[in-house]
């Protein structure tokens, strides 16, 4: 009867776990979150399922939990889980339970941004385009066709994340639920059907009762309870704030670069710039910060929206294979750290704000006799100047805050970056230069006779492929007349990019851009007498994921004309064959079952056609460093491994400094095997497979740069003023320190440069100056040299003496690892 009875309880101690006995309550009220009675300052990074792999999530995660965040937000796809209708996916990358769960097992919350509309510079926002063909239909509108098909679902999405109990308020880590997405924007553009849709939405998402609160993005108007949230840059400046004082400030999206499209250069943000707007933000009352994004990733496959690259978001804090991008990580995780310190005053504490000169204020927050928090801030842009804050003077540099923990000592300026700089690295793994081992399998061009769908008109490109396939194949015939006579091909279009092709020969070519429309093609023909057959490829890059009315948005060829000596011929409205897509992708020929239902040749066995198959095999590079495709050899196209999209490429199309946009390209590891990895390359112009590598990403290079001036590392702080229990000894000391890690596996190998003085430059380029240490590299080798982990403190003692009395000093090392 005992064991019976403990069993019986055990059993009950389980059933009463699953039913949600760790279930919290999630609320809030006009300074922050409340999360089981207790309010909170969070900080949040987007990290979003699809555009990584299961295998990586866990480490992703890990270190976005390591650099101080609280929260992992994701947006939620809807075309990517319902791509037919009723038919769902929620396999492999698409699994997002699973990323939910694993950001549960790791002990952070999650925010879902269901939408579903998401933008996200995903393909057509992440509508899914069967959408399109149902009659009436008006996305984001008062419109009952869209409504019925978007609470369906988003009820879909809620129920299965009920089912498996991953609200707070069941005991699960989502605290926090977003409906729409910037429909502030474009909710003018929809007139009298704007707010009554926005209210409904907003009904809707609160009637599924999760038991958190649903937040809009940029819509200062979201109804009660939903809460306005702000997305861009620089919230703490822009931000016009809650629209109810019931409600906590919440940003949403803290833009850690830019997306990049192709053509354009990179968009660089610095790690400085980002902490000061995130310290800004809180110290006016913001209680919650989501960086977008923290982990860009990948846009495999055909899912990046028009003209944006494969690779989104690489200079985040996590690049896009995972890597830590420093010092923006490192950076962003001291000033998480030094806000902590102050959460007590913040939290509870009176909130009161100063003026200390025409461009710097106090944000101060006083607690009881001891609590006390302060953030001093220096809006000047081009000066550093002196404050008295409390009767004492602070030094803040251009454009900083700095944040005061106890309103005496600072722990933390946004400007003066302590954390270490690191260098991303390349190495060849293997060249793919062997003529031998490449085959290839020239595209048929088709002709009128080959087509089945017909039309005497020119249909619109997007809703003839319903988003099956980037090319669309016009074609006609006519009659010529005269023998070998000269015309010109004129070509009107709202291509992504167009190729024409007469009696099967390339005759040429034209694309757009992000910000301009496909120009006119026009190219001098020959036709010969007789039968002429002109074979038109509209292509898209992507489809529009933004603006009103996207389901009105066109794609394709508008007007075509032959110009010739005596007369011009308008094809516009005449016998049209149209096939939807590439024989290839319809055999499906980058897939290792299918790959073989073409006859492939040997590279080079015949004259170079545009639009070509490329196949080769290869050996995963050993080791567990990222692998990456090189490309720099290719012009436009897409590329598979082992049958799994990497994505599009298209490196011909060069910026304003006459490089591509993106070169490398992004193979998980769990796309490969060991051996005999089968690559498939669809080359739309005059590429050079010969030319493609396999290479690897590593971290090689560390680099720190600190001076006395410099603040010592956070974690100094508790040393400093308090003691931990049952441990009455000090951390560290309160000193300015260079801090070099390498990557798990690696350690230092080599001191590539050190100087304690004051050396020139940065870690990029550096030189030792006029005061100089001779002491240097022997004590930094001693200090580093074979470990993993090294700090040095920039004290004059370390080094034996002081090379220059009175100057200010500056340690600058530069190591290798190996």
């Amino acid at each position: 009867m005992g064991s019976w009875l403990f069993l019986f309880l055990v059993g009950l101690f389980l059933a009463a776990s699953v039913s949600g006995v760790g279930s919290r309550n999630v609320t809030y009220d006009g300074r922050s979150l409340i999360i089981d009675g207790q309010h909170k300052i969070l900080f949040s990074g987007s990290i979003h399922y699809p555009r990584s792999t299961p295998q990586m999530w866990p480490s992703l995660i890990a270190k976005a939990k390591a650099g101080g965040l609280d929260v992992i937000e994701t947006l939620v796809f809807w075309n990517l889980h319902e791509p037919q209708p009723e038919q769902f996916d929620f396999s492999g990358q698409r699994d997002i339970v699973r990323f939910i769960k694993e950001i549960q097992a790791q002990g952070l919350y999650a925010c879902i941004r269901i939408g579903p509309f998401i933008q996200g510079e995903w393909s057509y926002g992440g509508l899914p385009f069967w959408l399109h063909d149902i009659p009436g239909i008006v996305y984001r509108s008062d419109n009952e066709p869209f409504k019925y098909q978007m609470k369906k679902f988003v009820s879909k999405i809620v129920n299965m994340m009920k089912a498996e109990k991953l609200y707070a308020s069941q005991g699960g880590p989502i605290i926090l639920s977003q409906i729409e997405n910037e429909y502030g924007m474009v909710e003018a553009a929809f007139r009298d059907k704007g707010p009554p849709y926005l209210r409904w939405a907003a009904e809707m998402a609160v009637g599924l009762q999760t038991g958190v609160p649903w937040v809009m993005c940029k819509q200062n108007n979201a109804p009660d309870p939903v809460i306005n949230a702000c997305n861009g840059r620089r919230c703490g400046e822009t931000f016009p704030g809650p629209n109810s004082p019931n409600k906590p400030a919440i940003w949403t999206e803290n833009w850690t670069s830019f997306y990049q499209v192709y053509g354009d250069e990179p968009d660089i943000r610095s790690a400085e710039d980002i902490a000061f707007h995130v310290a800004l933000f809180i110290a006016k009352k913001g209680s919650y910060v989501n960086y977008y994004m923290y982990h860009g990733g990948t846009n495999f496959g055909r899912t990046a929206a028009a003209y944006v690259l494969t690779s989104y978001y690489d200079q985040a804090p996590l690049d896009e294979y995972g890597l830590f991008r420093q010092p923006k990580w490192g950076h962003l995780k001291e000033l998480h750290a030094a806000i902590k310190l102050c959460l007590n005053p913040m939290l509870s504490g009176v909130y009161t704000t100063m003026a200390l000169g025409k461009s710097q204020e106090a944000f101060v927050y006083r607690g009881n006799s001891v609590d006390c928090a302060a953030f001093l801030v220096n809006n000047d842009t081009r000066k550093t100047v002196v404050v008295t804050f409390q009767d004492s003077l602070y030094e803040l540099p251009p454009k900083s805050i700095s944040i005061l923990p106890d309103c005496k000592t600072v722990a933390f300026n946004t400007a003066k970056v302590s954390t270490q700089y690191n260098t991303r690295a390349v190495e060849t793994s293997k060249k793919l230069d062997s003529i031998v081992k490449w085959e290839e399998y020239k595209e048929t061009i088709p002709t009128f006779e080959d087509t089945s769908l017909r039309a005497n008109m020119l249909l619109e490109h997007m809703n003839t492929t319903k988003d099956n396939s980037d090319y669309l194949w016009y074609t006609f015939r006519f009659q010529n007349d005269f023998s070998d006579a000269e015309y010109v091909l004129n070509v009107t279009s709202s291509a992504h990019v167009l190729h024409a092709f007469v009696n099967g020969s390339f005759v040429g070519s034209t694309h757009g851009s992000f910000k301009t429309e496909t120009p006119i093609l026009e190219s001098k023909i020959t036709l010969n007498k007789g039968t002429n057959y002109i074979s038109l490829l509209s292509g898209t890059v992507g489809l529009p994921d933004s603006g009103a009315y996207l389901e009105r948005r066109v794609a394709g060829i508008n007007t075509v004309r032959v110009k010739g000596e005596h007369e011009i011929k308008d094809f516009t409205r005449y016998s049209w064959g149209y096939q939807v897509g590439l024989l290839g992708e319809k055999l499906q020929v980058y897939t290792d079952s299918r790959s073989n239902k073409v006859k492939w040749n040997t590279y080079g066995s015949s004259t170079h056609q545009r639009l070509t198959w490329y196949r080769t095999l290869f050996d995963a590079p050993a080791g567990k460093d990222p692998v990456t495709l090189n490309l720099e050899s290719m012009g436009k196209g897409e590329a598979w491994i082992n049958g799994q999209s990497i994505g599009r490429y298209w490196v011909s199309f060069l910026t304003p400094k006459g490089i591509p946009s993106q070169t490398r390209y992004n193979v998980p590891r769990s796309f490969l095997k060991r051996t005999d990895n089968l690559l498939v390359i669809l080359e739309e112009e005059n590429g050079y497979p010969l030319g493609i590598s396999i290479d690897t990403i590593s971290i090689t290079k560390v680099c720190g740069h600190v001076s006395e001036l410099h603040l010592p590392p956070v974690i100094s702080w508790q040393g400093q003023n308090k003691t931990e229990h049952n441990n009455s000894k000090k951390h560290h000391g309160r000193r300015p320190k260079v801090q070099l890690q390498c990557p798990p596996g690696r350690n230092i190998s080599r001191i590539l440069f050190a100087s304690y003085g004051n050396p020139t430059g940065n870690c990029e380029n550096y030189a030792i100056g006029s005061c100089h240490s001779f002491t240097s590299l022997p004590t930094i080798e001693e200090a580093c040299m074979g470990k993993r982990i090294c700090t040095i403190p920039v004290w004059r003692k370390k080094f034996g003496n002081d090379p220059c009395p009175g100057i200010p000093k500056t340690l600058l090392v530069d190591a290798q690892c190996t």
